[in-house]
C-alpha cells in the first residue's frame, strides 16, 4: 500500500488521475504489467484499476447501475459483494427501493458519506488488481473510516496494490510505502517509517534553526 502525501495543491489528485488514465502523462510513462496505459482498451483498464476520486460522481440511474458502472444488467452476486466490501450493503437496503432506488445526477437524498461508499463499491465491482483512492475518507465518520480501512486491509491481503492520496494519520498508518509530493515533484520516496522519520528530523532541524535565530 503506497501513500501519497503532501499539502493541498501539490499534485496528489493530478497524479491519481494520471495513474487511472484520465490525464495523459506530459513526460515519462505510466505502465501496468509492462504495458503503457494507452495500450489497454479503456474498458479493460477500467476493470483492472478501481478508482475512488476525491469528488465522487453519481449518475442518473439506479444504485445498482451506478455500482455496476451503468451496466443495464448488473451481476447481482458481484453487486452485493462489492457493496458489502465497501460497507454500503446495509445502507443501500435502507433506501426506499434498495438497489433499485433511482438517483439523480448530483443527488441530494444521500449524504456525502453514503455517496462515497456507493462510489467505493463501484471501484470494487470488477474485482480490480489496483485501487487508487483519492482522500477516500474525506466524507466519512469514524465508523465509516474504520470500515474503509478494513476493506483496504482485506483487499491487500489478496496480494493486490493500493495507492492512496491522503494526509490523514489513520490512513498513513496503513501504508507500507510513502511518496511525498511538493509542487508536483517527488520530495521523498521510501518505506513509511523511514520517510516519516526523515520528515520529523527535518522539522526538528528547522525548529532548532528558528529557535536559534529568535534567541539571537
Amino acid at each position: 500500500m503506497v501513500g501519497v502525501i503532501g499539502n493541498s495543491g501539490m499534485g496528489k489528485s493530478t497524479l491519481a488521475k494520471a495513474i487511472v488514465g484520465l490525464l495523459p502523462a506530459i513526460s515519462g510513462e505510466i505502465r501496468l504489467g509492462g504495458a503503457t496505459l494507452d495500450q489497454y482498451d479503456p474498458d479493460q483498464l477500467g476493470r483492472l484499476i478501481g478508482y475512488l476520486p476525491q469528488d465522487v460522481t453519481l449518475f442518473s440511474g439506479t444504485v445498482a447501475e451506478n455500482i455496476a458502472r451503468m451496466s443495464i444488467d448488473p451481476e447481482t452476486p458481484k453487486l452485493f459483494e462489492a457493496a458489502r466490501r465497501a460497507n454500503a450493503h446495509e445502507m443501500i437496503l435502507s433506501l426506499p427501493e434498495g438497489y433499485q432506488t433511482m438517483l439523480n445526477n448530483g443527488t441530494s437524498q444521500l449524504s456525502g458519506g453514503q455517496r462515497q461508499r456507493i462510489v467505493f463499491a463501484r471501484a470494487l465491482y470488477d474485482d480490480p488488481l489496483i485501487l487508487v483512492l483519492d482522500e477516500p475518507n474525506s466524507a466519512l465518520d469514524s465508523l465509516g473510516t474504520d470500515a474503509l480501512n478494513k476493506a483496504v486491509r482485506e483487499f491487500r491481503a489478496t496480494d493486490r496494490a493500493v495507492i492512496i492520496m491522503t494526509h490523514r494519520p489513520q490512513a498513513i498508518s496503513e501504508c507500507d510505502w510513502l511518496i511525498v509530493l511538493e509542487k508536483g515533484r517527488i520530495k521523498a520516496n521510501g518505506p513509511r517509517d523511514v520517510v516519516l522519520e526523515a520528515m520529523v528530523k527535518n522539522t526538528q532541524d528547522i525548529s532548532r534553526v528558528l529557535m536559534t535565530r529568535a534567541a539571537s
